[in-house]
């Protein structure tokens, strides 16, 4: 059975493959779509991506080791019954250099569409074992972050050798651009 998140709760992870789903309901009201987007930065012990290629989004769909690949972009939400954007993870390929990978979801043209987290429908993201699609842990994203643009859902870390997940579930009001300032 799957947990739901608290900002700062870590779990053992024990898999060799993880995804990371987000989904979220199509905008039935008048304006303009919600448009999310997952991405994944991979951090080296700096904080920093070691090369700009490990940041994978959906402009860049796969790291150079191969380890994190994303299924692409989904304009509206709604694609599917469950996850419209996955990022799906290797550990056994992540290059040494990268000690954690962080999971971020933000909301495209967030200024010009006026829109937050508060207002899309059903927005949650997950994580799950890529193998048998059994869910792992879950953030509802329109409850905890009613007025923020971005978030930073969680990470994977490596610790003595073993993968474990944190939740960190900070909100912010920002872009994707925040956080490629953040972390390059």
């Amino acid at each position: 059975m799957a947990i739901n998140l608290t900002k700062g709760q870590r779990i053992e992870i024990g898999l060799s493959k993880v995804g990371v789903g987000l989904g979220w309901d199509p905008n039935k009201g008048t304006g303009f779509d919600f448009d999310l987007d997952a991405s994944a930065f991979m951090l080296g012990e700096n904080k920093k991506l070691p090369k700009e290629e490990f940041f994978v989004f959906y402009n860049n769909q796969k790291s150079p080791d191969g380890s994190v690949e994303s299924s692409g972009d989904d304009l509206t939400g709604g694609s599917s019954d469950g996850d419209d954007e996955t990022l799906t993870v290797d550990l056994k390929k992540v290059d040494s250099k990268v000690q954690e990978i962080l999971f971020t979801v933000t909301i495209h043209d967030f200024e010009a569409r006026r829109q937050n987290f508060g207002q899309v429908r059903n927005s949650f993201i997950r994580i799950y074992n890529a193998q048998t699609n059994e869910e792992i842990a879950k953030y509802e994203l329109d409850e905890d972050f009613s007025v923020e643009t971005a978030v930073e859902f969680g990470r994977l870390y490596k610790r003595n050798s073993e993968w474990k997940f944190e939740a960190m579930g900070i909100g912010y009001k920002g872009g994707l651009q925040y956080f490629v300032d953040k972390y390059v």
